[in-house]
């Protein structure tokens, strides 16, 4: 049994709107050959267990994890499917090698969201369905209730809110494999056409294709490997009620129990002084900023004057998706947790190129599944 859990391997594909030259096979092989190079290992001979993260619905097929095996090297090998996102798999993973059940686990994640013609129908199929969702409304109206919720308590305003869309299309950028990179001001996000209000379309994130994949090992097995490992310190999740009308509109506690018990893990007391950036949900710009209150990066009502400020851009006190978040990269489903991860592994070894911060050792990856759920999850990782 391992005491410690390393990152030794990271891959994944370009992000794109659409993707009618490769299928999810194609891509999931991409992502999983870039990662293995990166581990230096053989997934045939060196991997124990396999990991894909997807949803049935997404899929358009059912007992997903079938169609999973060859194109990840893991024919006749054992693969297990978590239905969840991919902080959520890296999870299962990081208890499979603290367990003793394996020394080096790969975790998939992807996206063919470009497939999927009508994605509202399958959000509106996980609303109640009884007393939501024969209301018939657009499933994403949730998120602006929920903005305009936050809004209140926190004293957050407009021009807070489209600081994060900006800030995060702008960052992507620098990113080559982001989708949604763009030079936009607050006055444009604030211009633009309305989407759920008070949000506008330039802070929504939209969906994109591509897939991920990381390999975590056992501490004796990280350091037998050529590469530098990233350690997972820590990695908690938590979901808050599934209703609509029982649940915390303006905070997320979801996020707050699943870093709570990342941080235990982790040994971290005080968040906002031991975390140098951080890679949070934006599905919406302002889940960007109830997502850092809730981790305590920020107090409650702070995150919104924080990056009106610029204190979250690349170069302030404390960057915060410097990736360009979902807003800029395009959002993966399942796979949307899994890239901030890979990003934040790449911040951690100096290799972030362009977008490269300076004298990072520890930085946190936190994902949300999206509207209508209350599910989060939070990854504490570190070069030390």
């Amino acid at each position: 049994m391992s005491d410690r859990v390393a990152i030794v391997g990271v891959g994944y594909t370009p992000f794109r709107p659409v993707s009618p030259d490769l299928s999810y096979k194609e891509l999931m092989f991409e992502a999983a050959t870039r990662a293995y190079a990166d581990a230096g290992i053989d997934p045939r001979r060196d991997v124990d267990s396999f990991l894909s993260c997807s949803e049935d619905l997404n899929e358009g097929t059912s007992i997903f994890d079938e169609y999973v095996p060859d194109q990840i090297g893991a024919a006749l090998r054992p693969v297990y499917t978590v239905g969840g996102d991919g902080i959520q798999g890296l999870a299962t993973a990081y208890m499979q090698i603290l367990s003793g059940v394996a020394e080096v686990v790969a975790v998939e994640a992807h996206s063919k969201a470009s497939n999927i013609l009508t994605p509202n129908h399958l959000l509106a199929f996980a609303l109640d369905p009884i007393f939501v969702r024969p209301l018939g409304m657009n499933p994403h109206v949730v998120a602006g209730l929920e903005a305009d919720a936050y809004m209140r308590a926190t004293e957050t305003t407009r021009e807070q809110l489209a600081a994060v869309a900006a800030k995060n299309r702008r960052n992507a950028l620098a990113n080559p494999v982001a989708a949604y990179g763009s030079n936009v001001t607050v006055e444009d996000v604030l211009g633009a056409p309305p989407a759920f209000s008070p949000l506008s379309v330039l802070e929504v994130s939209e969906a994109a294709d591509g897939a991920i994949v990381v390999v975590l090992a056992s501490e004796s097995r990280a350091k037998a490997m050529a590469g530098q490992p990233v350690w997972l310190r820590g990695v908690g999740w938590a979901s808050d009620s599934h209703s609509l009308g029982s649940r915390d509109w303006a905070a997320a506690p979801q996020v707050r129990l699943a870093a709570e018990m990342a941080y235990r893990q982790a040994g971290v007391r005080d968040p906002a002084a031991e975390v140098d950036f951080a890679e949070v949900d934006d599905t919406y710009s302002y889940k960007e900023l109830q997502a850092l209150e809730a981790l305590r990066l920020f107090r409650p009502g702070e995150a919104g004057p924080a990056t009106e400020d610029s204190e979250t851009q690349r170069d302030g006190e404390f960057p915060v998706n410097a990736s360009g978040g979902s807003l800029g990269v395009g959002h993966l489903l399942e796979a949307t947790g899994l890239q901030k991860v890979a990003e934040a592994v790449l911040q951690l070894r100096g290799q972030a190129g362009q977008r490269q911060l300076e004298d990072v050792t520890t930085g946190i990856a936190q994902s949300w599944r999206g509207v209508p759920t209350s599910t989060a999850a939070v990854a504490v990782l570190s070069v030390e």
